[in-house]
């Protein structure tokens, strides 16, 4: 199969996976860090790299019913979090389209750090 394509950021802070340290998101892509994972706190990005999606499910949050798809880190396989694919509530919308990772499952990086 090979070895995997793996994306680096450039910004001065950048979320990894906490496995593997492979780059998933740029701190400047952050919408929100009010949210709940399966372990614990959260962040909603507005977009990842050196991610692979699972299959679509629906799944009842805390903000009612939501499909969703799982998200992996492409190196490790470490399941990070998810994206939100339909939120049936209309004060919901806003997440479709937006990925969720798991505070427990990254690591933030700042520039000299590497």
């Amino acid at each position: 199969m090979g070895r995997p394509f793996k994306q680096y950021l450039s910004g001065p802070r950048v979320y990894c996976c906490s496995n593997c340290k492979a780059h998933a998101a740029d701190h400047d892509d952050i919408i929100s860090k009010a949210f709940q994972g399966r372990r614990g706190r959260a962040y909603l990005f507005d977009s990842v790299v050196n991610v692979s999606l699972g299959p679509k499910e629906n799944r009842m949050l805390i903000t009612g019913l939501h499909t969703v798809a799982d998200i992996f880190c492409t190196v490790c396989e470490a399941n990070l979090g998810w994206k939100y694919e339909m939120a049936y509530e209309e004060g919901q919308k806003y997440k479709e389209g937006k990925f969720i990772l798991e505070k427990a499952n990254i690591v933030k990086v700042e520039d000299g750090q590497w």
